[in-house]
């Protein structure tokens, strides 16, 4: 089928364009091979119809991968699978730590910093060559909302009273350098405008461009535990409880699969997963 004139529908509700380049390269980002990217690409260019979501392409080349090699559909489902942190919003706050941690940060979560007006609580800290960075996490558990531009001019609002606090504290030997907003999400034009206005640093699902929280997760290999496609919704939600949110913390770690009370062919199956997932 002629795939040059089909339109798809957005999560957004918006209509655009399908684009058959942009299909292959989020499989070859993924690590999926030629041989899998064009069975792929065949089959969902097959069932392609005038107005179909990008919800229903999704699901069939995950389905595909799933069947194919289920570490592949995890990566597929990376974006999911932060939604699926759950209503609350702390989990993301852990993942962001995490990502921070291992790219050479000492961090800290919810922490309560005195400003010179008021207090306030801080998602993240993160500490390296005697610099700290405050970061405020924002969550959505829902596809197609934007932070605007209120939340940037918040974040840069307390970032500023704990600054100018913060020589007041003896204690704190680093200098405050930077402050961040993060979200799973996107930024709005004005948001992304005023962050750059004011020295803000914005980091989304795709922006800076190369260096976005989609980019870094992929090249640590930092995958949720909620991108697991062996982990039942119970499981995935157990081990959230316990301030499990990545993969790679259950290689070399049973004792929390242990508490599961599943069989051991089930449990080497999802280690071996994970350890396909995160390269390890």
């Amino acid at each position: 089928m002629e795939t040059d004139s089909i339109y798809i529908i957005k999560f957004s509700g918006e209509k655009v364009k399908f684009s058959l380049e942009k299909l292959k390269t989020s499989l070859k980002r993924i690590g999926a091979d030629n041989q899998t990217v064009n069975l792929i690409i065949d089959k969902v260019s097959d069932e392609l119809y005038q107005g179909i979501s990008t919800k229903e392409i999704y699901n069939r080349a995950f389905a595909l991968l799933k069947k194919k090699k289920s570490y592949l559909a995890s990566r597929y489902k990376l974006k999911k699978a932060i939604y699926e942190f759950g209503p609350t919003g702390f989990p993301f706050e852990r993942f962001i730590g995490a990502i921070l941690k291992y790219s050479g940060y000492k961090t800290e979560i919810d922490k309560i910093l005195q400003g010179r007006c008021v207090t306030h609580e801080i998602d993240v800290m993160a500490y390296k060559n005697n610099e700290t960075t405050i970061v405020e996490c924002k969550f959505h558990n829902e596809q197609g909302l934007k932070c605007n531009v209120k939340i940037p001019l918040y974040v840069n609002a307390r970032y500023n009273d704990v600054k100018a606090n913060w020589h007041i504290n003896q204690k704190k030997k680093s200098i405050l350098t930077e402050g961040w907003v993060v979200t799973n999400t996107r930024f709005t034009e004005d948001a992304l405008q005023y962050g750059k206005c004011v020295n803000l640093y914005l980091l989304s699902w795709d922006y800076p461009k190369n260096d976005s929280l989609k980019d870094r997760i992929d090249r640590l290999r930092l995958y949720p535990i909620t991108a697991s496609t062996l982990l039942t919704k119970r499981e995935k939600q157990f081990l959230l409880s316990r301030d499990i949110v990545l993969c790679r913390e259950l290689i070399g770690d049973v004792f929390y699969l242990d508490h599961l009370g599943i069989s051991q062919v089930r449990k080497d199956k999802i280690l071996n997963e994970i350890k396909l997932l995160c390269n390890h």
